[in-house]
């Protein structure tokens, strides 16, 4: 079932060990095999040079050392040949009458590579050139091993005999901190995961380098990069190793160990390899300087051998998790909004702008950052003009704040109630009143954007949209209503973002009636207001119950359309994040819902005004989103 949605299992390991006892770090080796073939695992990485130790300098010089390497590799093929697990070890071989320093892929009960490093450092506290040559010098292209020709080189790739998207590369510690590492020919070549052996020792400021730069090339190459480094069990006569392991996915950290351990310990992930296709295909860029055409591709079969998910998704996929960074990525979203629209006033030569303020989240929000635009432009905030248009659907507690919101701003209010020009309209094309179909909804969001509008003209202004990403998703405006404006600063904000953003500004805001004020925004409950209220003066109409919950929709809208994820796949882990909160049924429906309504609303998007793409995301027509407004939905929803 994993593998049909794109997702491997993989494992970096640091075992325990002991220098030059090749027979205790061999055992170590076979049981962590053993152990994360039971988990699941399809593919394990182990350190450099794990069968002997990295740090056995002048031993690498001894006869023994070597031929027990070699027997240590062969015990490994005998003792893992029943299990459904490719192991990669490390171990020096000798080739070319050479020594290297090498990754033995082991599965099966046989050798299917052996791949070389390329760059031997020699610098600082290493002196590895004294024992190893480089890749560069091996003229072989196959070695004898156990009576068995095996390929041997930097020019392997291996990939599932199924399904060419599973294929992964190899380097070796030193060729990752190349300018040249021989991960970016391999990911050109097919590459989606690259395993990386390694001996990194510690020094301050170390670890974070190299954690950087782990998550650099899994963003430079789009893949899964999957490392494992010796661990502190190796010498520490002049050097002390900490056996960092990590598993990265186009520049996240997935999963990381923690450092120091002097027990063998292993971190495992789910890599979404389905998902860094999507990105590579999107990316023209990607194989923009060409792809070497003389690598040799090495079979495997990677096994569908699980059922269950380790990975896990934010159910905010839009909202930062990283909480002590929230007020950072706050700022600059609301600075690239801010931006693009005092830009758009420069332009213009127009200071005033028109906007209507219903006292919902959405309105907020675009209230607020045109306060932040005039800010920055030095406007004074009374060129602001904030429009209330009470209709039949509005509450006492959403009109009251937003005029508390408006005043205490200083900004030019205006209040222009719609109620007897949208009975005049009811009365002009014969729609009883008494209809609360859609027409009666429509009339009044037509009715406002048309005051908004004539007041704009009327000033000399700039209307400011307010609608956001998800009501854009699925079509949750009305037509030449609340979808036109004259610059839409919440475009590309999803509606859990949105919420998100509001509480930023509250907790930002010195002025406590402000700060209440917009608090008590965030706790009302999401409605256009278009239908009367309850006989308590309650909201009535409340969004989430017809369209369903916003946290499912950005949740289906950002894997949709980041990852291009299919409707199954999305569904399968809607379910494991969801659990709990909703069920599978309530999923299900929800999905449809989004589905059949991202693709029969697309008109609405066909059209919108100019507005800023904040995140990853965007549904602008000249942007992100150029999408045939006539598409059938049918294959997505079978």
């Amino acid at each position: 079932m994993n593998k049909k949605f794109g997702y491997v299992r993989v494992a970096a390991s640091v075992p325990e060990l002991k220098v030059a006892n090749v027979e205790f770090n061999t055992d170590e080796v076979i049981k962590e095999i053993k152990s994360l073939d039971k988990e699941g695992v399809q593919i394990v990485t182990f350190p450099e040079l794990c069968l002997t130790g990295y740090t056995c300098a002048d031993l690498f010089s001894q006869d023994i050392l070597i031929s027990k390497s070699k027997e240590a590799i062969k015990k490994v093929i005998d003792e893992t040949k029943v299990l459904d697990i490719i192991s990669i070890i490390g171990a020096p071989i000798v080739c070319d009458n050479q020594l290297f320093n090498c990754a033995v892929v082991i599965n099966k009960g046989e050798i299917l590579g052996i791949v070389p490093k390329t760059y031997i450092p020699n610098y600082g506290e290493f002196y590895e050139k004294r024992w190893f040559s480089t890749s560069n010098t091996l003229t072989s292209r196959i070695i004898k091993m156990f009576g068995k020709e095996v390929p041997i080189g930097t020019d392997l790739i291996f990939r599932d005999k199924d399904d060419d998207k599973f294929t992964f590369g190899i380097e070796v510690c030193e060729d990752l901190w190349s300018p040249k590492a021989p991960s970016v020919e391999a990911a050109l070549n097919g590459a989606t995961m690259i395993f990386n052996l390694s001996a990194s020792n510690e020094v301050i400021g170390k670890y974070g380098y190299r954690k950087n730069l782990i998550n650099m090339q899994s963003a430079k190459n789009v893949c899964a990069y999957i490392y494992s480094s010796s661990g502190v069990n190796e010498s520490t006569t002049d050097l002390v190793f900490s056996g960092y392991a990590s598993i990265a996915e186009n520049g996240s950290t997935l999963v990381e160990n923690n450092r120091f351990d002097f027990e063998t310990n292993h971190i495992v992930a789910d890599v979404d390899i389905q998902r860094l296709m999507n990105n590579r295909i999107k990316d023209i860029s990607f194989m923009g300087i060409g792809a070497s055409s003389n690598y040799r591709v090495i079979d495997i079969e990677l096994n569908d051998k699980n059922e269950d998910l380790f990975r896990t998704y934010d159910a905010y996929p839009f909202v930062p998790s990283n909480e002590s960074k929230r007020a950072e990525r706050c700022s600059e979203i609301v600075n690239i909004q801010a931006c693009g629209l005092a830009k758009r006033i420069k332009h213009t030569g127009m200071k005033k702008c028109v906007i209507g303020i219903s006292g919902g989240l959405d309105s907020t929000l675009a209230f607020l950052v045109v306060i932040e635009a005039y800010r920055k432009l030095g406007i004074s905030f009374d060129n602001l003009i904030g429009v209330t248009m009470p209709g039949f659907g509005t509450t006492g507690r959403t009109y009251n704040n937003a005029l508390t919101l408006m005043k205490n701003y200083g900004v030019t209010m205006r209040e222009v109630s719609i109620k007897d020009a949208s009975l005049q309209h009811f009365k002009d094309i014969g729609l009883d009143p008494e209809d609360r179909s859609v027409t009666y909804e429509n009339t009044q969001a037509r009715e406002r954007t048309q005051i908004l509008m004539d007041i704009a003209n009327k000033e000399g202004g700039l209307v400011i949209g307010t609608g956001d990403l998800s009501e854009l998703a699925l079509g949750w405006c009305t037509y030449n209503g609340d979808h036109m404006s004259m610059y839409a600063v919440n475009t590309s904000i999803p509606k859990t973002l949105v919420r998100y953003l509001v509480k930023y500004f509250a907790d930002i805001e010195s002025n406590e009636e402000c700060k209440k004020t917009i608090l008590d925004i965030l706790d009302t409950p999401i409605s256009p207001e278009l239908l009367p209220p309850d006989k308590n003066g309650n909201i009535k109409q409340q969004t989430e119950s017809v369209v369903g919950p916003y946290i499912l929709h950005d949740f289906f809208l950002y894997h949709f359309m980041r990852y291009g994820a299919s409707p199954e796949k999305i569904k399968y882990i809607a379910n494991k994040t969801f659990d709990g909160m909703y069920d599978e049924s309530t999923i299900d429906k929800w999905l449809k819902f989004f589905i059949k309504r991202f693709f029969n609303q697309q008109f609405k998007r066909s059209c919108l005004p100019d507005g800023p793409k904040v995140g990853t995301i965007s549904v602008s027509p000249r942007g992100d989103l150029r999408m045939p407004s006539d598409a059938d939905a049918s294959s997505w929803l079978n």
